[in-house]
């Protein structure tokens, strides 16, 4: 019964919520890790039964695992989420996770590149499509996922901008730069000879050159590759927290940035000027040494 009700609020958060694949899977696992616990240690199926002690329990044994901080506060977010849905779907009267206690987290920022890094990183010899792919992600701020999903259909060249879909199946605009383009340009030019070659009808922009779909893996692989070249251990959302840092130290509106960065909440994008005040502080001691 236990997985029977998981499987149902991972439809619903699919089709009604429009979540990604990846984070469709870090809720079924957390979620299925529960469900064996529950019925391994507490030997219970009905899940009408569960209350606040067992899964106190739970947490208290991915403590005793020593589980990251950060997977204990993803694994509770799974947990009230999904409780919280019971009861508005009155499957449960009451629920057991409304008073559970999130850990205390350090905040950390995320790790930034300097304008000189980034452009010494793109002054790097590269394929085509690894230059357009690296362009793209420092002149839009792309995710990750955003930019393997990109349509060839949804960037416009001429107008500079291109329409991605991001969390929630949200939309929205964001404006290219000329550097950007003319990569994309000459990536466009190569795309083409790929999908005359094996007479494909791809919808996505990026594709391999062996026909295939770009994937997030192959990002990550050529952002880290690359970020060796200046000795920095990179993924692409340095890129993107690049993007926004850059931005907002040159002056740019931070409500601006939020839209760009496909942000709901404007207190998460509030976190990168913490990181240009630390950045202009640094800049401030490292002169009057």
């Amino acid at each position: 019964m236990f997985i029977h009700y998981i499987s149902r609020y991972i439809e619903y958060l699919e089709v009604e919520r429009g979540l990604s694949v990846n984070t469709l899977q870090a809720y079924r696992t957390d979620l299925y890790s529960l469900a064996d616990f529950i019925k391994e240690n507490i030997n219970l199926d009905d899940i009408s039964l569960i209350k606040r002690i067992h899964l106190n329990m739970y947490i208290k044994n991915l403590y005793d695992k020593k589980y990251n901080p950060r997977s204990i506060t993803r694994e509770i977010a799974s947990i009230k989420g999904f409780f919280k849905w019971l009861c508005i779907n009155e499957i449960l009267k009451h629920n057991p996770a409304l008073a559970i206690e999130q850990p205390k987290l350090p905040k950390r920022l995320p790790k930034v590149l300097s304008v000189k890094e980034i452009n010494d990183i793109l002054k790097e010899h590269m394929s085509i499509i690894d230059r357009a792919i690296l362009e793209l992600l420092y002149a839009s701020g792309l995710r990750v996922s955003e930019l393997t999903n990109v349509f060839i259909n949804n960037i416009d060249l001429k107008a500079k901008y291109l329409k991605c879909c991001g969390k929630g199946s949200k939309e929205r605009i964001v404006p290219i730069g000329n550097k950007a383009c003319q990569a994309i340009t000459e990536y466009l030019k190569e795309r083409n000879f790929i999908v005359k070659k094996y007479n494909i009808n791809s919808k996505y922009c990026f594709i391999k050159e062996n026909g295939k779909r770009l994937t997030r893996q192959d990002v990550y692989t050529l952002v880290n590759s690359i970020g060796k070249t200046i000795d920095k251990d990179i993924s692409p959302h340095t890129i993107r927290h690049s993007f926004a840092t850059h931005l907002l130290e040159n002056g740019a509106d931070l409500r601006v940035v939020q839209e760009l960065l496909g942000h709901s909440d404007v207190s998460t994008t509030q976190l990168y000027t913490h990181i240009s005040k630390k950045h202009l502080k640094d800049i401030y001691f490292s002169i009057n040494k």
